[in-house]
């Protein structure tokens, strides 16, 4: 860890400190660098991590975290250069590019520009676009952490974008020709 001009090193054993707080060293950057290796003990399975597992969740954290830097080294592995490899992860807009790169392969977007809001104050962030296929892609998170059976937060937004969009479709007249009432699944 880099922090002050200084760089500092602690070492770690089945998440208990396994040394004190060291200065190794003085530099000017800053940032962190975490290196591990799986303990057998306690991966009792496979203690063998799969690289694209590791490149689509630090993806996915620099999407979330915009702004961030994370980086990837595999050890194990030299390209054709001999250097180790590796990925960077960078997103400037966070949400925004997560949609455009989970958009990118499902369909032709209805309206170009994502649909973003973020509300200061209140830690929620949305951005979202219409395509013109049929299946939906939604992806929550709190805390950083894919809430992948949804729950209330998303509960609550569906509510919230489904009244938003049929008070729109209700006041522009869009709804005075049909014979049956629509729901958030139309949307």
């Amino acid at each position: 860890h880099s922090r002050d001009g200084k760089i500092y090193r602690q070492t770690y054993s089945k998440g208990a400190p396994t040394s004190q707080v060291e200065v190794v060293g003085e530099c000017t950057d800053r940032g962190t660098i975490i290196t591990f290796k799986p303990d057998g003990s306690i991966f009792t399975h496979t203690t063998e991590y799969k690289y694209d597992i590791l490149a689509n969740r630090l993806r996915e954290l620099a999407f979330l975290n915009k702004g961030i830097h994370l980086n990837l080294l595999d050890k194990r592995q030299r390209d054709e250069n001999g250097e180790y490899v590796g990925d960077h992860f960078y997103s400037e807009e966070g949400l925004k590019e997560f949609v455009k790169y989970l958009d990118a392969t499902r369909g032709t977007p209805i309206v170009e520009q994502i649909i973003y809001t973020e509300k200061n104050g209140v830690p929620v962030e949305v951005a979202m676009q219409y395509n013109d296929s049929f299946s939906e892609n939604v992806h929550s998170y709190v805390n950083n952490i894919n809430t992948i059976e949804g729950g209330t937060h998303l509960t609550g937004f569906r509510r919230a974008l489904t009244r938003t969009l049929k008070k729109y479709a209700e006041d522009s007249g869009m709804l005075a020709k049909l014979k049956f009432d629509i729901n958030g699944d139309d949307f």
